[in-house]
């Protein structure tokens, strides 16, 4: 039987700013707190712990401010965090799936883990339900976030407890799923990117609906990334057919790709890759392909003539100031 795991953490930063803080590491756990579902999104038990902050063991205030906890409070009810994943980790079980409000707290998690030297168990990419984004879905585009206690209010769930602490916001996460129509949206799974594909074999292919994502392995620098041919075949998610470029791919920022291709059977495919970078400083593609209309075609021509437009003009200005200089210097 599958088991949702819904999981809130609290974690703890450097007082001292960006100049305290450790590469890598600008997060450290101080309370896991998690809810576990059955398939009625029915609640079947609860896990909460404390942990004693090693790296940054001065609380900032404003995370104190947020959620009531100081150091004091920590060195005495707290464990390490070695005890408390492994006991956490035991708990959730083998079937379970990650559940959490927002996109932060699985990458934030698995960056301990890391730290500490801890064995991470799950899969790469890791795939879970972002509760914020479906909620979203459902009443919009996705793309408007809101906070949990808003939503919490919005849907008339009785507010019995308070908020900002790792197991009362995971409770109420949970509620929320019960709440709304979470079947309506369950086939919209959320990435975390903090473990990627180490070989062509691993890359990974998913299929929404109305649209597709594939996530490469990762490459040395973004040109090694963008002449990889799977990085660029453009491929109906419907039919699985290889598509004739009527746009080829051309860069807006150099972070963003855009491409149009065109099926026979199911009409223009929109393409978009975005280059990101992993912890370590290697280059990942994660490719969309998305169905347009017509205007939508006709949007993606108007957007590489003017990306052609810029670099025209960043040419000029770029020869005019070499010219400049060279005028100076006689």
């Amino acid at each position: 039987m599958k088991n949702y795991i819904v999981l809130d953490l609290e974690w703890n930063q450097s007082p001292d700013g960006k100049e305290g803080t450790i590469d890598h590491f600008p997060f450290e756990i101080i309370e896991i707190g998690a809810v576990r579902l059955d398939e009625e999104l029915m609640e079947t038990g609860q896990f909460r712990r404390l942990i004693r902050p090693r790296v940054y063991p001065q609380i900032h205030y404003r995370i104190s401010e947020v959620t009531h906890m100081d150091t004091a409070e920590l060195e005495r009810n707290g464990e390490t965090f070695e005890a408390a994943i492994r006991d956490f980790l035991e708990w959730c079980g083998d079937d379970c799936v990650f559940c959490t409000w927002g996109s932060m707290d699985l990458t934030e998690l698995q960056r301990n883990m890391a730290y500490y030297g801890v064995e991470i168990p799950f899969d790469k990419p890791l795939l879970y339900y972002d509760v914020q984004k479906l909620y979203s879905l459902l009443q919009g585009d996705g793309k408007q976030k809101q906070s949990l206690d808003i939503t919490v209010e919005e849907l008339g769930i009785r507010e019995d407890r308070p908020f900002h602490r790792a197991l009362d916001d995971a409770y109420y996460t949970g509620r929320v799923m019960a709440a709304m129509d979470f079947e309506r949206v369950m086939e919209y799974w959320s990435t975390d990117y903090y473990r990627l594909p180490e070989s062509k074999e691993e890359e990974v292919y998913l299929v929404f609906p109305g649209y597709s994502k594939y996530i490469s392995r990762t490459f040395e620098t973004k040109e090694e990334a963008i002449a990889d041919k799977t990085v660029t075949d453009l491929i109906c998610y419907r039919c699985n057919r290889m598509l004739r470029k009527k746009v080829r791919w051309f860069s807006v920022n150099q972070k963003f790709y855009f491409a149009l291709g065109v099926c026979p059977e199911h009409g223009y495919l929109k393409g978009k890759i975005r280059m990101k970078r992993s912890d370590d400083g290697r280059v990942y593609a994660v490719k969309t392909m998305k169905l347009v209309d017509e205007e939508g075609a006709r949007q993606i021509g108007e957007k590489k003539e003017e990306a052609k437009k810029k670099r025209i003009e960043k040419t000029k200005h770029r020869k005019q100031k070499t010219n400049t200089k060279m005028r100076g210097s006689d």
